[in-house]
């Protein structure tokens, strides 16, 4: 092996054992059964199994193998950053910052054109300018209504979340995708009718 295939190999192994961190990132949200919460790792995996089995919802011509390789990096400077709830206003406004230093920390582990290829995957999540993105983003605001609906409000009990404000969040779901947009304020509906989510 020649040095440059060398000091790839190294930086690549260097960046597989850095994300390994991100199994330690602990959510708000709770595994859809209410046992535990979730770690970002199996936040990650999980909406990239959603994002092809529910393919179909995705605006027509949305390239798959390129939503699912977002949510596999979405998460990524949570490792450095952490974990922001999007209900806490506070933190949600010092979170833009923390993650663009995590980005280019994490990501600049990386040989020089996986790191451009990573990055550009995960400001493109985050700038939801193209249909694959807002298709992203929508599974991963869906994600944690989904969980909350099936474990009797689960986050948004523990922090006093109102219907109005997860209502608010559906609208980027339905700019990813319509019917899961439609699907989600049905949940929310139904949450609210179940006593699991305060109006």
């Amino acid at each position: 092996m020649t040095i440059a295939l060398q000091e790839r190999l190294d930086a690549q192994i260097t960046f597989a054992m850095e994300i390994d961190k991100l199994k330690r990132i602990i959510r708000r949200n709770t595994l859809i059964d209410g046992s535990r919460r979730e770690n970002d790792a199996e936040h990650s995996w999980h909406l990239g199994m959603m994002a092809m089995v529910m393919a179909e919802h995705a605006p027509p011509g949305t390239d798959l193998d390129k939503v699912v390789a977002m949510l596999l990096v979405h998460d990524i400077v949570e490792i450095d950053a952490g974990d922001t709830y999007i209900y806490d206003t506070v933190a949600v406004e010092g979170q833009a910052a923390l993650e663009q230093a995590a980005a280019d920390r994490i990501f600049g582990m990386l040989p020089e054109d996986q790191c451009r290829r990573m990055r550009a995957l995960w400001d493109e999540f985050e700038e939801r300018r193209t249909s694959e993105a807002r298709f992203a983003k929508a599974l991963d605001r869906l994600a944690p209504i989904l969980a909350n609906h099936h474990n009797e409000g689960g986050s948004w009990a523990l922090n006093k979340v109102t219907a109005r404000q997860v209502l608010e969040k559906v609208q980027i779901i339905t700019e990813g995708s319509p019917a899961l947009g439609e699907f989600a304020a049905r949940l929310i509906e139904s949450s609210v009718a179940n006593g699991h989510l305060a109006p």
